[in-house]
C-alpha cells in the first residue's frame, strides 16, 4: 500500500503527514526531522523575534534536511509589533516551498506567495472560512476540529463532522487537524474526505521536540480530560493544559466580563513559553490538544511516522478488509 494523495503531490512528500507550526516548539530541528521521515514540518515564524532570526532558522533547517519544509505564519491582531511584511519577504527570499497561514485573513500574503511559486495551506476552524481561503487562492486548507490545541474557534464542531463537511464544499485538498496521533487517525481522516493529517501535540512529544523533558514525562500521564478551554467568555477560546494557572483563568472569567488584558497574567504567551522551556507544569496555560490522552510514548519523528504508516497499512489490509468482506 502506497500513500498518494493530493497533499503528497502538492508538497512533494512521501506520506500525507504534517507537523503543525506550534509557537515556540516548531523550530528547525523538529521540522527537519519530520521532513527526513517523509512528512512535512513547519517552522513557526512568529517564534522568531525578527525576520533576520527567521532567516537563520530557515537556513538551519536546510542544513539538516534536503526535504521539503514550510513556515507557519500566524496572523493575529494581538501580535503587535511583529514585522509580518518582513517575515513574508524572508520566506520569499529564502524560497521556502510551503507556507501554513493561520489566524486573520491571509489574502494579502497568499497572492505574494503564489507569485513566488510557494504553496499555501490555510488553517481554519470553520467550513465558511475554508471556503473563503479557497476563494483567496489557497492551495489547501487545514481544518482544526474542536479537539485541537490552541484556538478551536467558537462553533465547537469536532473533527468527525467538520472534516467531511469541509471536504464536501471544497475543490482544494483538506488536511485534518485536531485529535490525530496514530495510524487509526490517518485512516479515519482519509475515510472522512481529508487528504492527510496535521499534528501538533503528537509531535510535541517526540525526541526532537524542544519541550522540556519534565513536561514530556508529565504529559504522558495525562488523559483526554486534562485540557480545558479558557477565554470562551470573551469569544476567543483556547484549549490548554488543565493546571492551576488555567484554573485561575477560568475563575477570573466567572467573576465577570474579561478582556485579553485581564487574562494576560494567566494566558500570556511569555508565561507558557517559559514553562515549556524550563519544564514547569504550573508555569502557564500551555496549549495542548485532547489527543494527549492517546499518547503514551516519546519516539523519534522517524519512528513516529513509520509507526503511523505501518499501523494505517495494517488496518486497511487486515481489520478493515475483514470488516467489509474484502479479505481473500
Amino acid at each position: 500500500m502506497t500513500f498518494k494523495t493530493r497533499l503528497t503531490e502538492l508538497f512533494g512528500i512521501e506520506y500525507p503527514i504534517a507537523q503543525g507550526g506550534m509557537r515556540w516548539a516548531a523550530r528547525a530541528p523538529l521540522a527537519a526531522a519530520v521532513g527526513n521521515a517523509g512528512g512535512i514540518g513547519f517552522i513557526s515564524a512568529h517564534t522568531q523575534p525578527t525576520p533576520q532570526a527567521l532567516t537563520a532558522e530557515i537556513r538551519q533547517a536546510r542544513s539538516l534536511t534536503d526535504k521539503p519544509f514550510g513556515v507557519n505564519l500566524t496572523l493575529l491582531p494581538a501580535n503587535v509589533g511583529l514585522d509580518y511584511d518582513g517575515y513574508v519577504k524572508t520566506i520569499i527570499d529564502e524560497r521556502v516551498p510551503a507556507v501554513e497561514t493561520a489566524g486573520s485573513n491571509p489574502g494579502k500574503y497568499i497572492e505574494m506567495f503564489k507569485r513566488a511559486g510557494i504553496k499555501v495551506i490555510h488553517k481554519c476552524t470553520t467550513v465558511r472560512h475554508a471556503v473563503k481561503a479557497e476563494q483567496l487562492g489557497a492551495d489547501a486548507v487545514s481544518i482544526d476540529g474542536f479537539e485541537c490545541a490552541g484556538h478551536p474557534g467558537n462553533d465547537d464542531v469536532p473533527a468527525l463532522v467538520l472534516i467531511p463537511a469541509a471536504a464536501a464544499k471544497l475543490k482544494i485538498p483538506v488536511m485534518a487537524c485536531g485529535g490525530f496521533a496514530d495510524g487509526k487517525g490517518l485512516v479515519a481522516a482519509l475515510a472522512l474526505g481529508a487528504e492527510g493529517i496535521n499534528m501538533g501535540t503528537r509531535f510535541l512529544l517526540t525526541r526532537e521536540s524542544p519541550l522540556h523533558a519534565e513536561l514530556k514525562t508529565r504529559f504522558l500521564q495525562a488523559s483526554e480530560r486534562d485540557t480545558v478551554l479558557v477565554g470562551r467568555s470573551m469569544g476567543d477560546p483556547t484549549r490548554v493544559w488543565r493546571n492551576s494557572v488555567s484554573a485561575q483563568a477560568l475563575e477570573r472569567e466567572k467573576q465577570g466580563p474579561v478582556t485579553h488584558h485581564d487574562l494576560a497574567p494567566f494566558m500570556g504567551a511569555a508565561h507558557w513559553m517559559k514553562a515549556m522551556e524550563v519544564g514547569d507544569p504550573e508555569g502557564g496555560a500551555i496549549p495542548l490538544g485532547m489527543v494527549i490522552g492517546l499518547i503514551n510514548d516519546i519516539p523519534s519523528c522517524a519512528d513516529l511516522i513509520r509507526n503511523i504508516v505501518d499501523e494505517a497499512r495494517s488496518l486497511v489490509s487486515n481489520r478493515l478488509s475483514n470488516a467489509v468482506g474484502l479479505s481473500a
